[in-house]
Formats: C-alpha cells, sequence, structure tokens
C-alpha cells in the first residue's frame, strides 16, 4: 500500500516503517559517534517505543553495550491500517541489535496491567537475572488501577482560573491570541495524579525488589518537565504539574526504599521537544517553536537521542556523582531555560503573529518533527512507492 500521513488534530493515525526505521538508524548512527559510556549492563524501559524511552534504550543498548528489555503496548499493523510508529521503531530497534549482537527482548502490553508485570518478571528472572536501571517512560492518557479495577482519565487544565494564551495551529501557521482553557473541576486533579503521577512506578520498583530482580546499586529514573513561565500556568502549576509533584515524591520514597541495595531513583527534569504530547497542550507547539529558533542560534539545540546521551554520560554515570538539584532532581532542560533562552523566547512571543510566525520561529522544522514521529518527512525515504505495512517484531513477547 501507498501510506502517507492521515492526521486528526494533533494525532497522526498512520505510521510509516521506513521511515520509521530510518528514524531509528539515525538514533544508532549518533550514538555510535560518541565516546562509549560507562552504564548499564541489564536495562528495563518501561514505555520503550518512542520518545525519551525510545532514545534511553538506543543509548543504553548501543553506547553502553547493554542487554535490554522494552516494554510497550500492542499495536502491530491489521486490516488496511498501520501499525504504530511505536511498533515500527521498536521492530527496526530489534533488528539493529540483533546484527550487533546485542541482548534485546519486547513485551507488549499494558504496562499498568499486573499481567504485563508478571511476564516482565519472569523474563528478567529467566534471561536476565537481574536489572541495573529501569526507565520508566509512559505517556497515557488513561489507566485502570489493578487493585481497584476503575479507570482513571488524565486532564490537561489549569487550577484555579482559565488559562488564555497564544497557541497556533502549525498545519496552517495560523497564530491566535486568546485561546483559553477551563480550570480542573470535580475530581480532575486527583484522576491525572492517579494516571500521571508515581503510583505504577511505585508499583514496578516494588514488584522488582520483592522478587530480588533489582542489581545491587540500581537506579531507575522517571521523566518529567518543568518549562517557563509563558507555559507554567498551564502546565507546571497545572494538573499535570500536581502528577509530577506525585512523582517527584516517589522518587524521594523510591530512594529510601532502595537504600538497602544502594540504589538510587530519580526525576529528570527534561527539555520541550516535539511529541505528540506536547501538540495536545495549549500554547506548547508556538512555544517550541520559538525556543527551537532561538536555541539553534545559539548552537545549544539538542534533540531526543542527544539528551539522552547527555544524560548518561554527563548525569546518570557520571564519574563524579550525579548532579541533581535543590530537590534531588537530574536536569536536562538547564539549557532550555537559561535566562538568555527565555528573555529571547518571550520577546518573539509578544511579537509573533500568523504574519511573521515562519520568520521569527522554526514553526516549520516542528511540523517537520511532528510528522517524523510517525515515519514521514525523512529524507531518503520514497514515499511514493508501494511498502508492506505488516512489519514483524524480532524478539517481541
Amino acid at each position: 500500500m501507498i501510506i502517507t500521513p492521515r492526521t486528526r488534530g494533533f494525532i497522526c493515525t498512520t505510521a510509516h516503517p521506513e521511515g520509521c526505521a530510518k528514524q531509528v538508524q539515525e538514533q544508532i548512527d549518533y550514538i555510535q559517534q560518541q565516546p562509549k559510556l560507562n552504564g548499564p549492563k541489564r536495562v528495563l524501559v518501561i514505555g520503550a517505543s518512542t520518545g525519551y524511552g525510545l532514545s534511553a534504550r538506543i543509548t543504553a543498548a548501543f553506547g553502553a553495550g547493554a542487554a535490554t528489555i522494552g516494554v510497550f503496548r500492542p499495536s502491530s499493523a491489521r486490516d488496511k491500517r498501520t501499525a504504530s510508529a511505536g511498533w515500527y521503531n521498536s521492530a527496526a530497534f530489534e533488528r539493529r541489535a540483533a546484527e550487533a549482537g546485542l541482548t534485546s527482548v519486547s513485551i507488549t502490553g499494558d504496562a499498568f496491567a499486573d499481567e504485563t508485570k508478571d511476564r516482565v518478571m519472569d523474563t528478567i528472572a529467566k534471561q536476565f537475572g537481574q536489572v541495573d536501571l529501569v526507565v520508566y517512560s509512559v505517556a497515557s492518557s488513561r489507566r485502570t488501577d489493578p487493585d481497584s479495577g476503575k479507570t482513571h482519565n488524565s486532564v490537561l487544565k489549569p487550577i484555579g482560573a482559565p488559562f488564555t494564551g497564544k497557541a497556533v495551529n502549525f498545519h496552517t501557521g495560523e497564530v491566535t491570541d486568546e485561546v483559553t482553557t477551563e480550570p480542573a473541576e470535580g475530581d480532575d486533579i486527583d484522576q491525572t495524579i492517579a494516571v500521571m503521577g508515581g503510583a505504577d512506578w511505585q508499583r514496578w520498583i516494588d514488584r522488582l525488589r520483592q522478587a530480588n530482580l533489582l542489581a545491587d546499586g540500581a537506579m531507575t529514573i522517571a521523566y518529567s518537565y518543568i518549562g517557563s513561565e509563558l507555559t507554567r500556568a498551564i502546565y507546571r502549576e497545572g494538573t499535570i504539574g500536581k502528577a509530577k509533584e506525585d512523582l517527584e515524591a516517589t522518587a524521594q520514597r523510591l530512594t529510601r526504599e532502595l537504600s538497602a541495595l544502594g540504589g538510587k531513583a530519580f526525576v529528570v527534569v527534561s527539555k520541550a521537544l516535539v511529541t505528540q504530547s506536547a501538540a495536545a497542550v495549549p500554547v506548547f507547539p508556538l512555544y517550541i517553536a520559538a525556543l527551537y529558533k532561538v536555541m539553534k542560534e545559539k548552537g545549544i539545540h539538542e534533540n531526543t537521542i542527544q539528551q539522552s546521551y547527555r544524560l548518561f554520560a554527563d548525569k546518570l554515570y557520571h564519574e563524579g556523582g550525579t548532579p541533581v538539584d535543590e530537590a534531588g532532581r537530574i536536569r536536562i532542560d538547564d539549557w532550555e531555560l537559561r535566562s538568555d533562552v527565555q528573555q529571547e523566547v518571550a520577546r518573539i512571543w509578544d511579537q509573533v503573529t500568523t504574519n511573521n510566525v515562519y520568520e521569527l520561529t522554526d514553526l516549520k522544522e516542528y511540523r517537520r518533527e511532528f510528522f517524523q514521529l510517525f515515519g514521514f518527512e525523512t529524507d531518503g525515504i520514497d514515499y511514493g512507492k508501494d511498502t508492506n505495512p505488516d512489519v514483524s517484531l524480532l524478539n517481541g513477547r
């Protein structure tokens, strides 16, 4: 079939297997061009098929020679529908890992479900013995609690008052000055914490620790975001921010619980990047487009794989220990939040309109990177040729 992008709002419902494979190969190439890492040797990545989870798996495997287990939702091709980008990414990773002689296993299932955890525990016990790094990178809008059976739904809302800000339609370039999001109500905050807070991360680590599947000195990380003043009301001070506060409290609790093993848990505060979830947050596409423009001009822009390598090399496995902020968090958003960067972004923000958005921001690159998340607009791929959407997962279970 000829595979083309089909969009619905901020969602792309198709993915291109060859484009995804090329994107994965480019990440691997970048890691192989960097100095080797003195990093982890047996790694579990929960949420391994896209974004930071995928780049962490690539960095651990091709940078440190680690054996990896990746966990993600099953989403293979069926009927006339393509598989998800995450499926194609993971299939490409498995092929490249096998060619490099690296041990890798992919387990598909709902990361929130105990049944999936059971299969992962069994695989670690039989094939890996223990793991020394657990990367938690699950992005979902819905979670069913295994104990209560209740399904929780997260929301992207401010707290206390409506939020009004600029936004852009990144497909058309139309800038709107006043887009308003109504505040959280009822149990919106609790629902969002239940999905995006630390409960499931805690459950994974508890299960691993109780089964003696964590090696001495094992570390675990989960990802967060703080952001600038332009996004603070809708993000860090909104419902998602409450979930991230819960995630950070979970990291402190896990560090205490892992102390007997000499282990630690960290929240990693990352830079704003083009992701499908970011596209859903009002103001974010426009903010990221302006941020990319400024950081590229200053020579400090990083994409996901570059951030992951810096995380491993300069933070997690740094010879002098892991540097953290006053709250115990690892910061790889430090360049984004530099005062000179934020001042220039704020200047652009005040001036940007539909008429000058492509001049003042990097919106074209934002749009291109959005479609690249799904394997499209990737150099070297012939999108006009017939392509088989049915791609198998080499070591899938």
